[in-house]
């Protein structure tokens, strides 16, 4: 059955135009992309598209089916904060619960020019393959593409995070020990079982694995998951560097940077994604791009969880594959992908003010495109308009104030559109989106099953929102000491696997800017927005001083590179907690803290 597509104007990302032209269609895929009026099996089927701008579809590297249930649930959270969230603003999902909540989401995405995503679900205390069908087929249901990749852990967060447990009252102790994740045996063997018995279309729907948080899972547990993804000749997804918190766990767990690690258990190759990657060094991303690795870069969800702002330049230059993505409602809030490229736009320019260290529109474009095709691995198959590709397009109307007056089509695709002028989506040739409204889905039909869900599932984890709150007091105040840093010159080493010690307090200048005092010896981030990687040093101590460094948590950290650079937790006050894992500071190389 072919489909001939007449009058639109083709983007050309690249070019920055969009000539009228004429696309032709055989079943899923483009055959021919040609001058107006070109020829057409007199069977085809005729689209008019006259004021009609034709873009490939948008490709979300990453996101969370779970999340949808919970959009709108947090304002002031860290990502420390999500995670100790989770229970309550996730606890209690049936089956029925998990195809809705990803439902909800493919739906937002559909009509906001999205065609594919790659989606990490949680399930607790392990993964099922019923649930993670549950996922998988609600994305079939509305129409899209999707990488399915379950999340696995085989530790709590309380147990990553070293020395959080030990500072929990021993009632939170007992509770928290109720969160524990199932073996990860279990998970592994649950996720080979849904791989091997997969009914949906892998050309629409495929799996993956991810093991969520490098720092949450024993090494055991990621060589198996590694194993399992090289068995079926699947993608491995892991969010790396997300948190400064993070970036300084694994320094004190592993001695080195978390992407090191990750290489070393033999995770790092073309198949692998990192999530987020604000915190990866200069090393971290050569490693990446050598190997052939991606980034899902997530610019909204990264500054809503307060992680910072992510260097999409320098992991272009060291050729690493980068895709945008939304990440998950409960902590983006929505899955506009739009949105998405534009902030990774601002985001870079907001780094600093050197232009041409500035990602362009065409870069921001190609990566929601092409570079998340690649990450989902789909490359080659979809996030172009051209023969041979599968015909995924969204077509967005020249009639809507977005787009008057038309100037240049890859600068408005990217700063100007928000999703308004979304007025048709085709996945693999078929109409999901016909004149702004869905063809797959009763969306009416939606929105009473999702508010029947809220009121139950509200009701359900009530205990789990007291819980929260409980929680909160500690892990709000114990992970910004870690996000607050020092280090000095003085050369000491610490064994990484050890927990930290008693609480020490240090300089009071550094107390101050961790409670967030506005005294001038204090770290006022408000001075910092045009921080860049390059210009690390610029509020710290040299390398070589005597003087303490101090590493506020508005900036990104010193170089990280050797089993010698592990950070040291600053306190949040002098009766809060802060420790070091041999209690002394450790220093960086000396061309570590001034490389760029």
């Amino acid at each position: 059955m072919a489909t001939i597509i007449r009058g639109g104007r083709v983007l050309d990302v690249r070019a920055h135009r969009a000539d009228a032209a004429d696309v032709l269609i055989t079943g899923d895929t483009i055959t021919e992309i040609g001058a107006p009026g070109m020829p057409a099996p007199a069977d085809a089927t005729v689209l008019d598209a006259r004021g009609i701008l034709l873009h490939p579809g948008l490709i979300n590297s990453h996101t969370h089916a779970h999340g949808n249930l919970a959009k709108g649930m947090g304002d002031r959270w860290t990502l420390e904060l999500l995670l100790t969230a989770g229970p309550w603003i996730s606890g209690g999902r049936t089956l029925e619960d998990k195809h809705l909540s990803a439902k909800i989401g493919a739906v937002e995405m559909v009509l906001k020019g999205c065609t594919a995503s790659y989606d990490l679900p949680l399930e607790f205390p392990a993964p099922t393959p019923e649930g993670i069908h549950a996922v998988g087929s609600a994305y079939a249901a509305v129409g899209m593409r999707a990488v399915v990749a379950p999340m696995v852990a085989d530790r709590t967060f309380y147990e990553a995070i070293p020395g959080l447990m030990d500072v929990l009252p021993p009632a939170l102790q007992q509770d928290v020990e109720k969160l524990r994740p199932a073996p990860w045996k279990t998970s592994v063997e649950n996720m080979r079982r849904a791989l091997s018995e997969w009914k949906l279309d892998r050309d629409q729907i495929r799996l993956a694995v991810a093991p969520t948080i490098p720092h949450h899972c024993s090494d055991e547990f990621i060589r198996a998951c590694v194993a399992l993804a090289a068995e079926h000749g699947v993608g491995l997804h892991t969010h790396v560097a997300e948190s400064k918190v993070q970036a300084i766990v694994g320094l004190q767990r592993y001695g080195k940077t978390l992407t090191a690690h990750l290489d070393d258990l033999g995770v790092v190759s073309d198949r692998f994604t990192v999530a987020h990657g604000v915190w990866l060094d200069e090393d971290d991303m050569r490693r990446l791009g050598d190997r052939g690795a991606s980034v899902a870069h997530n610019p909204g969800s990264n500054m809503r969880l307060g992680n910072g702002l992510a260097d999409m330049r320098a992991m272009l230059e060291r050729r690493v594959n980068v895709g945008i993505g939304t990440d998950g409602a409960n902590c983006s809030d929505n899955l506009n992908m739009y949105e998405s490229m534009r902030l990774a736009s601002f985001v870079s320019k907001a780094q600093r003010p050197d232009i041409e260290r500035w990602v362009t529109t065409d870069e921001v474009a190609l990566a929601a495109t092409e570079g998340s095709a690649r990450a989902l691995g789909f490359q080659g198959l979809i996030g172009r308009l051209a023969a041979g590709y599968k015909a995924d397009i969204v077509f967005l109307d020249l009639g809507h104030v977005n787009w008057i007056p038309l100037n240049d089509p890859t600068n408005q695709l990217v700063h100007t559109e928000d999703g308004g002028a979304v007025t048709h989506v085709m996945i693999g040739g078929r109409m999901v989106v016909r004149d702004r409204r869905l063809t797959t889905i009763d969306v009416a039909a939606l929105a009473r099953e999702a508010e029947a869900a809220r009121e139950r599932l509200a009701r359900l984890n009530a205990p789990g929102q007291e819980l929260y709150e409980r929680l909160a007091a500690v892990v709000s105040r114990f992970c910004p000491g870690l996000a607050h840093t020092r280090t000095t010159s003085r050369g000491t080493s610490a064994a990484p696997d050890r927990a930290p010690t008693a609480p020490r307090v240090v300089d009071r200048s550094i107390e101050e800017s961790a409670r967030g005092s506005s005294s001038p010896s204090a770290c006022a981030t408000s001075t910092h927005p045009s921080r860049t990687w390059s210009d690390r040093e610029r509020i710290a101590a040299p390398a070589n001083s005597s003087s303490e460094r101090h590493t506020c948590a508005c900036e990104r950290p010193p170089k990280l590179h050797t089993s010698r650079s592990v950070s040291t937790p600053i306190a949040s006050s002098p009766a809060t907690f802060a420790a070091t894992s041999s209690g002394e500071p450790i220093s960086m190389p000396p061309t570590a803290a001034s490389s760029s």
